[in-house]
């Protein structure tokens, strides 16, 4: 786990400014205390900072291959390389570490571009070929490590890690994405390929980018998909089996370090299936830690400490105050753009209690997405449901006059909230589930936004995202259809980078066996209905992990890892949402209507409504402007 940075000059083999790299090379410190280093030509310059995890004698970086004409700067872990190596040392290649690293190099002079199709783990890198004159770039499949780029007006593309690595350079414009901010008031992130600036793109996942000098800046290519092909098995209990074997495979694989390990455990199913199987690949005990709350509402630590005793693992447990909102003005130099996920609090404090005893912890990661874990993906099929007994001809006005006149009650029990539901049936099956994820409605978005923003936006809607991807979709049930847009949406753009800054703002590593690709493209062709069953969600995983761990664990009611924004916004907090949303710095922007921000705040602080999650993600945008733009 590493932070990678680099300049290439499109135009030819312009002198690369060493100074300047070094800069944007160390404001990604954090990513590799252990170690950084440059390579400087005429016309490239790649940089690394590592954190040292295998082969911590010889594994420094960019690394080169025999003469020197290929160049590699790599952030993640291949965990295939041992075999890779050895297939690559039959063809010739002679290796000087035994690091993944010079696996990549090797790859790239025997494969090419298809060597991306080899490499098992997660990954971004940057290959530079002398000979070719190419400068290759290349994101992992579900996009567990980031990589952001920008073509500059000297004809020059910087890339990294971390966008704040580019905004080192003077010649990075930074003018707002409209279309972004728009993408983000719906859903909470800004998704692949948008950033927050019109200058900066994100390499989506299972893309690569090649990069010829001479040549103008290409469009990234798409080298895998989730297959969601069919696949044959005779009962359920193969079903069990081979998925606990897959799993238990994809545990282990992760579990190669030469520095200290553990792993998250929540107390929720899949940090303990994760635990468990680590436990039974161990040969001594298991390093787990997890932070508890003092609302009951929000802790999980009792289930957390069942699965510690069960495997007796090294376990340590911390609680979290319920005023623990200190990293609030923080978390936008973690992010570097909007990001309005609250749960990136308590996950940054996981990550700096982790790295107290490890230096790599595996994650439940995932499983949510692909095992349909969410409760969305069953209310979604339920309304899927009575969507299929009337034609969408007549939902739309039926369902949208209720969805428009039915009050919006959400101090009400659950059953009383149906005007999210009515609204839900008035869409076509895409668009609901986007209205279901959303974290602030179409409606109130319109409120929000001033005229002039409105019109800059000339009608466009991050539902469009959604559109884009569905239409990409290799299966058309509708459960895989939301699980598809989840993995091609939510997972890369909000989970997985929660979850790296988080991490690597404290130097630890994160694995995420659960994101095998080789385990989801097996799960993806299993039978709907063994993920989602009735209302039970992950169905074949918790039947799966039955044998390994207690009931209490497996068939609870999932527990959000959130925190209480509602009671902050009313009490401590409701001072500084009032100054910051309503005055200075946001209204400046001209983005949005002060009247409407005015009314949320007075709303909420009354109690009348809660728009906690609307003002958390104001507020992060606020905090952006203020630190970026101002």
């Amino acid at each position: 786990m590493c932070g990678i940075v680099g300049i290439f000059n499109l135009t030819g083999s312009g002198e690369i400014d060493r100074d300047l790299l070094q800069r944007m090379n160390d404001v990604q410190y954090h990513r590799g205390p252990d170690a950084g280093g440059l390579h400087v030509e005429p016309g490239v310059g790649l940089g690394h900072r590592r954190l040292s995890i295998i082969d911590l004698s010889s594994g420094q970086q960019p690394m080169e291959n025999e003469d020197g004409s290929v160049i590699v700067t790599f952030n993640g872990e291949i965990y295939n390389f041992p075999e890779l190596s050895e297939e690559l040392k039959v063809a010739g290649h002679q290796f000087k570490t035994h690091s993944d690293t010079e696996v990549i190099v090797h790859a790239w002079e025997e494969w090419g571009e298809a060597c991306v199709l080899r490499f098992r783990g997660m990954f971004a890198f940057a290959i530079w070929d002398r000979n070719k004159k190419t400068l290759f770039l290349a994101r992992d499949r579900l996009g567990k490590k980031p990589l952001h780029y920008s073509l500059l007006p000297n004809g020059e593309v910087i890339f990294a890690s971390e966008m704040k690595a580019l905004y080192i350079h003077p010649l990075l414009h930074k003018q707002l994405d409209l279309l972004a901010v728009e993408e983000y008031f719906a859903l909470g992130y800004i998704p692949d390929p948008r950033s927050i600036f019109t200058s900066i793109q994100k390499l989506p996942p299972a893309h690569t980018l090649l990069l010829q000098q001479g040549e103008p800046l290409p469009a990234p290519k798409e080298y895998w998909d989730i297959p969601f092909t069919p696949i044959g098995y005779s009962s359920e209990d193969e079903v069990v089996y081979e998925l606990t074997r897959r799993f238990k495979e994809a545990v282990s694989i992760r579990m190669m370090s030469e520095v200290p390990l553990g792993a998250f455990l929540s107390g929720g199913v899949d940090s303990s299936a994760v635990v468990a199987m680590m436990a039974q690949e161990s040969t001594s005990a298991v390093n787990t830690c997890s932070i508890a709350f003092p609302d009951p509402k929000y802790n999980e630590s009792e289930f957390a400490r069942m699965v510690a005793e069960r495997y007796h693992t090294n376990h340590l447990v911390e609680t979290v105050g319920a005023d623990d909102f200190s990293l609030l003005d923080s978390l936008i130099d973690v992010y570097d753009e909007p990001f309005a996920d609250s749960s990136a609090i308590p996950t940054f404090r996981v990550c700096e209690l982790a790295r107290k005893k490890v230096a790599v912890a595996l994650s439940g990661d995932g499983a949510d997405e692909y095992f349909s874990g969410y409760r969305r993906h069953r209310w979604h099929m339920n309304e899927e449901k009575i969507r299929g007994l009337m034609p969408y001809a007549l939902r739309k006005p039926l369902f949208g006059f209720l969805g428009r006149c039915y009050p919006k009650m959400d101090w009400a029990p659950r059953y009383l909230r149906a005007k999210t539901t009515f609204q839900g049936l008035a869409r076509e099956s895409a668009s609901a589930y986007f209205h279901t994820v959303g974290v602030i409605s179409d409606e109130l978005r319109e409120k929000i936004y001033s005229d002039t923003f409105k019109k800059s936006l000339a009608g466009y809607r991050g539902i469009e995202v959604f559109r884009k991807v569905a239409a990409r979709s290799p299966s058309d049930h509708p459960l895989s259809l939301i699980q598809y847009l989840d993995l091609k949406t939510y997972l890369s753009g909000d989970i997985l980078t929660k979850v790296d800054r988080a991490s690597m703002a404290n130097s630890l590593e994160v694995r995420a066996p659960l994101l095998d690709h080789k385990l989801i493209e097996w799960v993806s062709g299993l039978n709907p209905d063994l993920k989602l069953r009735g209302q039970q969600g992950k169905y074949i995983l918790k039947k799966a992990m039955e044998p390994h761990l207690p009931n209490d664990v497996l068939y609870r009611q999932k527990m959000g890892f959130s925190v209480p924004l509602a009671e902050w916004f009313r009490g401590p907090l409701s001072g500084m949402v009032k100054q910051r949303i309503t005055a200075g710095t946001l209204m400046s922007t001209g983005l949005f209507n002060e009247k409407t921000l005015n009314t949320m705040v007075a709303e909420h602080a009354s109690g009348i409504k809660d728009h906690s999650t609307p003002l958390w993600t104001l507020l992060m945008f606020e905090r952006f402007v203020d630190r970026h733009l101002q």
